[in-house]
């Protein structure tokens, strides 16, 4: 590697190099580019606290500072005994160029600052050419960024010492006003964009975690949904094997109907197994029992009675069977609220609803305000989350929210239509007793170990 290469690769030339490229952005490309100034947000913390009237005023406040401070400007050069009327108005339009030309307009208050100075008494910068030129340079670093504040400081340096003939003391008064106000805008504008950052990162991070508790959800039912349909399957499978047994003589036929439902079945387990298999975790295990209904509600009410919440079931309609996957979600649905019930609003007391209707079931569960010494816990809405996703898997309706009193409702309702509702087949008692006695245990795995591929 030569002694050039090794220059042109060190990080100081690479650090001058991405400077020099900072300031052709900044101030040399596009200088004439047309960039209005816009209006303040009318949604801003306190504009929206105005009347509608004043608001529409107020969100050109920016506007109007700007033309104000052209105006001193303009006055400061009509003080000027001679060549008044350009002493005001050169500079002027330079600060007035801002609003429209922000780069365009710091050159121009370079050029004013030489007309003024060749025109006038009191050197390059007058009292016009100054203002002009801190004005200036204040408007456009706040409607740009740090670093072009930075260049805009270091070229009015250079520029000031070079025309007044290598004399700093000419131009320092500019330079530390200057400096200061440019390092109050700069320290502004990192504040806002650290506040936006911050803000799009919560959002961000809020929307992320939406997702992850949603995905969650969705596989804690997946998995559920598996257990329950695996059951019936495995019912169905033991119950066509061992139906040709209970028939004297049955025909051939009959046999090979029944064999084909079981295969249908056994390959309906094997297909939900490697479809479904990818959501279990590898630490996963079955559940022994099978999955709650409704009919082990009384169960956890008792439960949660123990830790402390009064709680109440009231029943309306005529109780009957409906499918489980609609008794598995309600349930849930209920432990879930019941829970929520616990970490926020400890110390009341809960009121669980079930209305058998024509066309489906309806759950409502309401708490308390919280009571006593203990703090509620803060959530994040998972559970609600979970909830509703629960909800529009079955196509129900959810309302959830605050009641009058302090506590909190949630109202559910879940369509059961008559064509799903399960159907009780007359059965004889050895049938009943063969496939209930196999099911209650994980069935789906008996039909495997008898299909020889468990």
């Amino acid at each position: 590697m030569t002694e050039t290469q090794t220059k042109t690769s060190s990080p100081e030339f690479r650090a001058a190099a991405g400077a020099i490229d900072g300031l052709r952005e900044d101030l040399l490309r596009n200088v004439f580019a047309y960039r209005p100034l816009p209006p303040l947000s009318p949604d801003g913390r306190l504009v929206r606290r105005l009347p509608e009237g004043m608001r529409r005023a107020v969100v050109w406040t920016p506007h109007a500072l700007v033309l104000f401070a052209a105006f001193l400007v303009m006055m400061a050069g009509f003080a000027e005994w001679e060549f008044r009327l350009l002493m005001g108005l050169v500079p002027a339009i330079a600060v007035a160029m801002t609003l429209v030309r922000p780069v365009a307009a710091f050159w121009a208050a370079m050029l004013a600052a030489v007309f003024c100075g060749v025109l006038g008494s009191e050197g390059l910068w007058g009292p016009s050419a100054f203002g002009a030129q801190v004005v200036v340079m204040v408007v456009v670093a706040a409607r740009t960024r740090p670093r072009t504040a930075a260049w805009m400081w270091l070229l009015t340096l250079l520029f000031g010492v070079l025309l007044e003939g290598g004399d700093p003391s000419i131009t320092a008064p500019l330079a530390t006003l200057s400096a200061f106000a440019l390092l109050v805008v700069a320290v502004v504008q990192i504040r806002r964009d650290a506040e936006r950052e911050v803000t799009v990162q919560r959002t961000v991070t809020a929307v992320e975690r939406d997702r992850r508790t949603l995905l969650e959800e969705r596989t804690t039912i997946a998995r559920e949904l598996h257990d329950v349909v695996a059951h019936h399957m495995s019912v169905v499978a033991i119950q066509a094997e061992a139906a040709p047994y209970r028939v004297e003589n049955p025909p051939p036929e009959l046999e090979q109907a029944f064999v084909t439902i079981r295969e249908n079945a056994v390959a309906a387990l094997t297909e939900l197994r490697r479809v479904l298999g990818v959501v279990r975790a590898e630490d996963y295990e079955a559940p022994d029992a099978p999955q709650p209904t409704l009919a082990a509600l009384d169960g956890l009410l008792d439960n949660v009675r123990e830790t402390g919440l009064e709680t109440e079931k009231v029943i309306t309609g005529a109780v009957r069977e409906l499918p489980q996957g609609v008794e598995l979600s309600a349930y849930r649905i209920v432990q879930e609220a019941l829970s929520n019930s616990l970490r926020h609003a400890p110390g009341s007391s809960a009121r669980v609803e079930l209305s058998y209707v024509l066309g489906g079931l309806g759950l409502r569960v309401v708490n308390g305000p919280p009571r006593g010494l203990v703090k509620p816990s803060p959530g994040a809405g998972h559970g609600i989350t979970g909830m509703r996703e629960r909800v529009a898997m079955l196509n129900g309706e959810m309302t959830a929210g605050a009641t009058a009193d302090g506590g909190y409702e949630i109202a559910v309702f879940l369509p059961v239509p008559l064509s799903e509702l399960p159907e009780q087949p007359e059965q004889q008692p050895e049938a009943r007793n063969a496939a209930g006695g196999d099911a209650a245990g994980n069935a789906d795995t008996v039909v495997l170990e008898r299909d020889g591929r468990a």
